[in-house]
């Protein structure tokens, strides 16, 4: 029976959940609280319950705070309680200051009562060893059921210097300002805070993450990258958590905010000495710089570059490339900027004809004529914003370095006073190197006020140079537009076939004829390769291809054929076809390996004319699997010229893991050899990071020599070892970077009977997305975008870029694409930072609207909002927009009115 009174409405079970507000983002209740809890304040001095306390009262951040101790009636004059229970309101976080086996108790509380966020600055967890990391286990079980954040543990706590909220037990409260600052280290954090109270350096936040029990580098990021007050990230890592949170996080935010990373771990003593500190074993250094690459992070390699680097990027633009001007008043101040220029991959540039002649016009005859531009020690104000002029004009030039050296004629105030216009020029930073002491501190002032930043020596501002083109260069390869490359269908199937085979046959090894044979799946260019299991198939096979052949080992066992004398090149008979075959057996049985031998492969012996090169993969501990190209041959362990990167790859991240390296110079050509094909070497890239990513079962990979010429690409050996038939899918190491989501591809008939094909967005679409943006009229644009774009704009390469370039694990723009690759239609779903919302939009050419294709999009937006366990899919539309809120109904999606935004929006939600 219904118990409602007469004309109540009826209670629809979702109603909440339809109409919640998303005001608050999980984080919210960790960087600005309305009420926190202290759990463990204490009186007695020097404690750090007493420390986080007094923080948290003496810097008023418009919220309460409950101390919590059961054995005193009042902590600092403030009343006490002695349990979160007995608190009269439930509290937005708590903070944690209790022995470590008394925290999952703490947080069980934290469950039952509804608490949002914890920080746990409590020690004593995995970093003590297994009874820690089994606290923690438990700690996190509770709080993930209970969908609580948690800071920490072992960790100094949480600083908002805008709002006034210090969370932490430093012995200060830092100055409010535009950049954050996130570490694993504490007391890295605490001597950062001193620093920057000394020098006026202020920051938007202060977060020490400790050990990163759930709250990892990504959540932080991403709070972050909302956060009004911050413009710039500086991070202090020493492991990386979730490298796949990371990843994602980190390049979705350095399109519009810089982070700035110093890792601790470079080294193998380092990297032990980290783990202990920190509990968890840190991966390859080498594979981390190739990540920050991937994903526009940039490294630096101190602590005052870091903070160098947030007031530079903040205050000049970044250089367009890596050739500097040096303009200075000394020649052995712009020798050191250029030899710390040079050693870090920088360039000088070359002055154009133009520039010398404007210089010889008025400088003095005894210039340097060249760059570094020396205009001599007599310089004065004048003379410098001349030479300053002239050379930022330079087009050679994607930068500017101005050096002063204090003499008896100098005048470092009124040179600084006369420059600061200069400031702001286009496109080109200028930064400048005052060198002295108190002599030149106001003119220091006078260019930091300006916006020039400033150092003592000229080999550090060369070096901050450095860093900047080295952003520049990570930030554009999110922007470059790949090549389409060659659509493999089919091939995963067959080639997973050959890998289930000898894994059900109890092997982990591939031998070099089944190695190659996958390759060629993959449309991998390799040499000839005949198995002869007897003497007289050997010498059969070797006079069917034509002499001189190769014989090598044929083993299940064996990995290294070279390392058994398994390798006889240059057989131009018979008679040595022969004696190879039977002097590879009997090394075996000298080796006490006779069951090693399983016969011999035949090859033609192929003219080295080319370069020899090595393109692999293995595991990082990590980041998963990772791809090596570099220099082969059998010295690559002795050059070590390589580059590593994250699959899955396309063609422009495959050439920029080529640019790494030393040999790519030689691929381009040198000394009278014609170039090699570099785009068909990118393609065989992408399509052997297909295969990596495919492939889980691979464990390692190689091809070892890759040889490559003007005429040809050829993998002559391939090495291949599987995972353990014991390990299940379940259990293989998961990808740093979700690769392209086959499972959404599928065809769709449309109401004519043309077949179009729907698909997840590429990178290689820039292209067709543009010609696709020209088919709108202005009113599908004004319904898309609640406003009028102009063509140029939609079209715009970074825009563009941007749309196409998908992190699958955040975001998945299916597009509708006839046979000609003409896109017809492309539906976006897009998660809500911070929430179990994803948002959808739609966007149809008009010459195929009212045909059903904007409905079946959005209907397969549903199934992947599912496969992401979203908990609701939202839209805001346009009031006027009509068609769109038809197609939402249909498909279950209420229109509600619109929370945020002005009348004339509606909001579409859907729950899950």
């Amino acid at each position: 029976m219904d118990s409602r009174a007469p004309g109540s409405p009826k209670t629809d079970p979702s109603h909440n959940v339809l109409h919640q507000q998303q005001t608050r983002l999980p984080l919210d209740v960790i960087f600005s609280p309305r009420s926190v809890a202290v759990v463990g304040a204490s009186e007695r001095p020097g404690s750090v319950g007493r420390t986080v306390l007094w923080n948290l009262i003496s810097n008023p951040f418009g919220g309460t705070v409950y101390p919590i101790n059961p054995q005193r009636p009042n902590v600092l004059g403030i009343k006490a309680w002695p349990s979160l229970r007995a608190l009269p309101e439930v509290v937005d976080l708590a903070i944690i200051i209790t022995p470590a086996p008394t925290v999952p108790g703490v947080i069980r509380e934290c469950a039952e009562l509804g608490v949002r966020g914890a920080i746990i600055i409590s020690a004593g967890f995995k970093e003590t060893g297994e009874e820690g990391a089994r606290l923690e286990r438990e700690i996190l079980d509770i709080a993930q059921a209970a969908r609580i954040r948690l800071i920490g543990p072992n960790c100094l706590g949480v600083m908002r210097p805008p709002s006034g909220f210090n969370a932490t037990f430093a012995g200060a409260m830092a100055r409010p300002g535009n950049v954050a600052f996130v570490s694993q280290s504490g007391a890295l954090l605490t001597a950062i805070l001193d620093w920057s109270l000394r020098e006026g350096v202020g920051f938007s936040a202060f977060v020490s993450v400790g050990s990163m029990l759930d709250v990892g580098w990504g959540d932080v990021i991403d709070f972050l990258a909302d956060d009004p007050m911050t413009r710039s990230i500086l991070l202090y890592m020493e492991s990386i958590g979730d490298a796949r949170a990371f990843l994602s996080a980190a390049r979705e935010v350095a399109l519009t905010k810089p982070i700035i990373v110093i890792k601790a771990g470079r080294t193998a003593q380092a990297a032990q000495a980290a783990a202990s500190h920190t509990g968890t074993l840190t991966g390859s250094d080498e594979v981390l710089s190739a990540a920050f690459r991937r994903t526009g992070v940039l490294r630096v390699d101190s602590i005052a570059d870091l903070f160098y680097m947030a007031e530079t990027l903040a205050r000049q633009p970044r250089p367009a490339g890596r050739r500097l001007s040096i303009l200075t008043n000394a020649g052995g101040p712009g020798v050191l900027a250029t030899d710390a220029l040079v050693a870090g991959g920088g360039e000088l540039a070359v002055l154009g004809e133009d520039t010398r002649k404007a210089l010889d016009g008025f400088l003095p005859p005894q210039w340097s004529h060249g760059n570094p531009v020396d205009i001599l020690g007599d310089a004065d104000p004048e003379r410098y914003a001349k030479a300053l002029e002239v050379t930022a004009k330079d087009p050679n030039s994607d930068g500017l370095l101005v050096i002063l050296a204090p003499q008896d004629m100098t005048e470092p105030t009124k040179t600084a006073d006369r420059l600061k216009g200069y400031a702001k020029l286009h496109g080109k930073p200028v930064i400048a190197s005052w060198m002295g002491g108190s002599v030149v501190a106001a003119g220091e002032r006078i260019l930091n006020d300006a916006g020039i930043p400033t150092f003592g020596y000229p080999d550090t501002a060369a070096r901050i140079f450095n860093y900047m083109w080295r952003y520049t260069y990570n930030l554009a390869g999110l922007y470059e537009t790949p090549t389409l490359a060659e659509e493999y269908r089919g091939v995963r199937d067959m080639a997973r076939r050959q890998v289930d085979e000898a894994r059900a046959a109890g092997r982990t090894l591939l031998t070099e004829y089944e190695s190659k044979r996958l390759l060629a799946e993959y449309g991998i260019p390799t040499v000839e390769t005949r198995l002869a299991l007897t003497e007289d198939a050997a010498v059969a096979e070797a006079e069917s291809l034509g002499f001189p052949v190769v014989v090598k080992l044929h083993s299940l066992t064996v990995s290294h054929k070279s390392d058994v004398d398994g390798v006889r090149l240059d057989l131009r008979d018979a008679d040595a076809v022969r004696a190879a075959f039977r002097g590879i057996r009997e090394r075996l049985a000298e080796l006490g390996q006779p069951g090693a031998f399983d016969g011999v492969t035949v090859q033609p012996m192929v003219k080295l004319d080319g370069y020899e090169l090595i393109i692999g993969s293995g595991l990082d501990a990590q980041f998963g699997p990772v791809l090596l190209f570099g220099a082969g041959g059998t010295l690559v362990e002795v050059f070590k010229d390589r580059a590593l990167g994250l699959p899955p790859l396309n063609t422009t991240l495959a050439r920029r893991m080529m640019e790494q390296t030393r040999i790519h110079q030689a691929l381009k050509g040198v000394r009278g050899r014609k170039p090699v094909d570099l785009g068909a070497l990118e393609r065989l890239m992408v399509r052997f990071s297909r295969l990596v990513v495919e492939q889980r079962f691979v464990k390692e990979i190689d091809i070892n020599p890759l040889l490559v010429s003007h005429e040809r690409l050829l993998a002559l050996d391939a090495r291949v070892v599987l995972h353990p038939p014991t390990v299940t899918e379940a259990e293989l190491p998961r990808l740093a970077i979700e690769p392209y989501p086959q499972q959404y591809v599928a065809p769709y008939q449309m109401p004519n009977g043309e077949e179009v094909l729907l698909r997840p967005i590429r990178p290689e679409d820039e292209p067709r997305m543009a010609e696709f943006h020209r088919t709108l009229s202005e009113h599908t644009v004004f319904l898309r975008y609640a406003g009028l774009m102009h063509l140029s704009t939609r079209v715009a390469h970074e825009r563009l870029a941007r749309i196409c370039f998908n992190d699958y694990a955040r975001e998945l723009a299916l597009v509708a694409e006839r046979k000609s690759g003409e896109i017809l239609g492309v539906g976006r779903l897009t998660r809500l930072r911070g929430t179990q919302d994803a948002e959808f939009a739609i966007l149809i050419s008009d010459q195929v609207q009212k045909q059903g294709l904007g409905t079946e999009l959005l209907r397969r937006l549903v199934d992947v909002g599912r496969d992401w366990r979203m908990q609701r899919i939202v839209a805001d539309i346009l009031a006027g927009n009509r068609p769109m809120q038809t197609i939402s109904r249909k498909l279950g999606f209420a229109i509600v009115p619109h929370e945020e935004l002005a009348p004339d929006m509606v909001k579409a939600v859907k729950v899950l």
